[in-house]
């Protein structure tokens, strides 16, 4: 299994490439490019939040902890005093760090659920609504968002897989096929409550149009410049050589 730094190198090169072909096509500009790269990133880390003490897991609850002490913070800073507001504020982000962090780890397996494709149409659509919906960003940006997530977490998948292989012995390790599969086939319960949140998300995330716009008008760009007299002369010209 590779390790997390392998993971976040190869996780930022990756998306970095991908976005280098998205501000090729026109689909973001170069100042979205390295939030792409960064959503991708953290795309790669999110598999590995079901694996005990590991470092993507410690960033995920502080990171989540630290949203919801800010959260507490914004919708009661008006109805209670100074002192009592922090104690909520100190109280919810131990809650969500520790408390939410040890229910979690007794309830997931490394290479479960979190290792699979479902969890990344998950993690895919829950970015987009949360890009579009709570951080009030234009639908085809959310998608990007969304997609770049997925993305690196497919990228986290397959590199795991890569590492399941012993190239020196030429034989497959025992590890082999836990990381990128469809869904966890040994916990249908975990399989079906994902499922149920993923097919949730669907319902509710915006639908892909202005992506899918953008997408084609490139495409008609590309085939228009080449139908043009100038290409198909060098075209043939090189074609004659």
């Amino acid at each position: 299994m590779a390790n997390f730094n392998t993971h976040l190198t190869v996780a930022i090169g990756a998306s970095a490439g991908a976005a280098l072909v998205a501000v090729n096509f026109h689909v973001i500009t170069v100042t979205d490019a390295p939030w792409m790269v960064a959503f991708g990133a953290i795309g790669g880390m999110l598999p590995d939040i079901d694996s005990g003490n590991s470092t993507p897991i410690k960033l995920f609850f502080t990171t989540l902890a630290i949203i919801t002490l800010l959260t507490v913070i914004q919708v009661f800073k008006n109805n209670y005093p100074a002192y009592i507001l922090l104690l909520m504020a100190a109280a919810a982000y131990l809650i969500i760090r520790y408390g939410a962090l040890n229910l979690f780890n007794r309830f997931t397996s490394h290479r479960g659920i979190f290792h699979s494709v479902l969890t990344a149409v998950f993690f895919c659509l829950l970015m987009v609504c949360i890009a579009c919906y709570l951080l009030r960003w234009d639908i085809l940006h959310s998608w990007l968002s969304g997609l770049f997530i997925g993305f690196g977490f497919i990228i986290h998948l397959l590199l795991d897989e890569i590492y399941s292989v012993d190239l020196s012995n030429k034989r497959m390790k025992k590890s082999f096929g836990t990381a990128l599969k469809l869904y966890s086939y040994k916990n249908m319960t975990t399989t079906a409550l994902m499922a149920a949140c993923t097919l949730a998300l669907a319902w509710i995330t915006p639908q892909p149009q202005p992506l899918i716009k953008s997408w084609q008008a490139q495409n008609s760009q590309y085939l228009s410049a080449a139908k043009s007299p100038v290409i198909k002369t060098a075209i043939k010209k090189l074609s004659q050589k």
